[in-house]
């Protein structure tokens, strides 16, 4: 029967050429290394190699041996290799920053269906609103941040989630629900509610009433989605909001929703340290995170 150690050996006996470097490299004397080589030849009843060579030149059947090494070992290795991280990222950190109000509505779930499958993986999350997360992803204080605003840096690797639209939320009577599509310039007289974020970090603003040069007229900011939605439901004013967040209250008549231009579609992403990114717990919160999300809310697309 061939064994594992054959393969091993005869392979380094190809890459190093010779005997005494074959016996260097596997830590074994010249008298172990030959017994062991002549007792594969009796088991195949075939020689493996011609000893008085240099570099070593291998027969057939050593030839259909070392194929064989070629196909198995590096599949070995690689199994070893998850083995030995699935063992270290057992006992991970997942520490993350989400610079998303609204994504609190499908990141609860999604981290107790993880849990599930990680147990011992330490999680702890915080708002990315009251400062960088980004830097503090890099300087290993953060493990991952959910953001849709990129900065591409080397040391950060953006594992996209899902694309959503952005939509503007009205009362069922305001005047804006009457019309088919929003464009920037209809909200030059309107009250804007926003999430407590810095304008210049918001989707809104960003990607649709900054190119157009637009303005509104007031501002008022509330903490959570389900808060936004109830005063703009009221009529106190009207609010850009993720399709998935607002699809349960258009559904039951409570709020309007439009388009914003030709459709103001963002993409979600996990940003995580570019050297960790295939760690496994990583990448089973980002399968678990697609997931649910494909599950369970309205509208997205995965990316």
């Amino acid at each position: 029967m061939i064994e594992l150690k054959h393969l091993k050996t005869l392979s380094t006996l190809r890459d190093t050429g010779s005997l005494t470097a074959t016996a260097t490299t596997l830590h074994l004397t010249q008298s172990a290394l030959s017994h062991q080589l002549k007792d594969l030849e009796t088991r195949m009843g075939a020689a493996l190699f011609l000893r008085k060579t240099r570099p070593v030149k291998f027969t057939s059947e050593g030839n259909i041996l070392l194929e064989l090494a070629n196909e198995l070992l590096p599949k070995i290795a690689q199994a070893e290799s998850q083995l030995a991280n699935l063992k270290a990222d057992a006992n991970g950190r997942l520490h993350m920053a989400i610079e998303c109000h609204s994504c609190f509505q499908w990141l609860m779930p999604a981290l107790k269906e993880y849990q599930l499958a990680w147990p011992n993986v330490e999680l702890d999350f915080s708002s990315g609103f009251g400062f960088e997360p980004l830097p503090a992803l890099v300087a290993g204080e953060l493990d991952l941040v959910i953001t849709s605003d990129i900065q591409p840096r080397s040391e950060v690797h953006y594992e996209p989630l899902f694309d959503f639209e952005m939509r503007l939320v009205t009362s069922i009577s305001h005047p804006l629900a009457l019309k088919k599509q929003i464009m920037a310039e209809d909200l030059a007289n309107q009250t804007l509610l926003t999430y407590p974020v810095q304008k210049q970090r918001l989707d809104v603003v960003k990607h649709f009433l900054n190119p157009a040069g637009v303005e509104p007229t007031k501002w008022k900011q509330a903490d959570n989605t389900l808060m936004l939605i109830q005063m703009a439901s009221a009529g106190l004013g009207v609010a850009a909001l993720p399709n998935w967040a607002i699809s349960e209250f258009s559904r039951q008549g409570l709020i309007t929703s439009r388009p914003l231009g030709d459709g103001l579609w963002r993409r979600l992403f996990a940003g995580v340290r570019h050297n960790e990114r295939e760690k496994l717990y990583l990448q089973s919160f980002f399968n678990t995170a697609k997931q649910q999300c494909q599950q369970h809310l309205d509208g997205i697309k995965i990316a």
